[in-house]
């Protein structure tokens, strides 16, 4: 039996791509409307120590260190209800220092910890090709990354505790930056009169090119902001990433700036908006619009 914990935009298609390979899965939300899981064949808990009673393999899926924390570490939490053995792997994205914590306090208890965050959003939650980054140990990880297989088309171990989000924090500055990137750029060609479409089709094949080029393109082509990943999720994963920096005593400039752009995004009303809508800054600054 699979425990699933944290049934929302992104655990929901990732327990149902587990329940879709043929494993038997018991499930809790606090707060989601989780009751689909039932005709699906899943188990729905009360409590996340239920579900952990009744797993030897625990995924959490949530949105921030506060909540994993309480999941696992708090009144009726994981750690309660988890036998001597069993393994817990958090899919969420946080701190990387928050993931050693939690580990070091399942590890008195008998419970190993793997962080595996991932990325690709939505999209590649539903057809379970996420990028997989995990930390840990790795007999552990030997043991659950076939279950991991069934949710991510990449599933890499990167080094010890931790360092699975701290490969996400870095993941996760790259496509911010690359965004702001695009941004600017096709702002500029649409403010100079150049056809945006036209530049992407130009410059897509080249150097320039890159797969969050092309996935977030034909999305401010076509206005559309839908969030596949929320503004207000990578405010969140930036957060971790200068905190983490800070700690570490290296400067990260330049995603200090694009957290700014962010939270002024999150001012205007946008926070819902997929990260796509970056591009919304630069067009309130230059008076254009980047579209079709």
């Amino acid at each position: 039996m699979i425990g699933f914990i944290g049934l929302g935009i992104m655990g929901r298609p990732m327990a149902k791509n587990l329940i879709k390979a043929g494993h038997k899965l018991i499930v809790y939300d606090k707060v989601a409307d989780i009751s689909e899981f039932t005709a699906l064949g899943a188990e729905i808990a009360k409590s996340n120590k239920e579900v952990a009673q009744k797993s030897e393999i625990i995924i959490t899926m949530l949105p921030n260190s506060p909540h994993v924390k309480e999941a696992v570490l708090g009144a009726g939490g994981v750690i309660e209800g988890a036998k001597s053995g069993s393994i817990l792997v958090d899919m969420s994205s946080i701190a990387p220092k928050a993931s050693q914590e939690i580990c070091a306090a399942l590890k008195e208890k008998g419970i190993t910890m793997i962080d595996a965050p991932v990325s690709g959003g939505e999209p590649k939650a539903i057809d379970g090709s996420l990028a997989i980054m995990a930390g840990g140990d790795k007999v552990a990880f030997e043991k659950v990354k076939p279950i991991l297989e069934k949710m991510g088309s990449s599933v890499i171990l990167v080094g010890g505790i931790g360092s699975g989000n701290v490969t996400k924090l870095a993941n996760q500055i790259i496509v911010a930056l690359n965004i702001a990137a695009v941004s600017e750029a096709f702002t500029l060609a649409a403010k100079a009169g150049v056809e945006p479409e036209a530049v992407f089709n130009a410059i897509k094949g080249g150097l320039a090119g890159s797969t969050v080029m092309n996935a977030k393109v034909p999305m401010i082509l076509d206005g559309n902001f839908k969030p596949g990943f929320r503004i207000e999720l990578h405010i969140k994963d930036l957060q971790n990433a200068l905190d983490t920096a800070h700690e570490l005593n290296v400067p990260i400039q330049l995603t200090a700036s694009v957290m700014e752009v962010l939270q002024a995004l999150k001012v205007d009303g946008f926070a819902a908006n997929d990260h796509s809508a970056i591009v919304r800054y630069y067009e309130k600054l230059a008076k254009k619009e980047v579209r079709k």
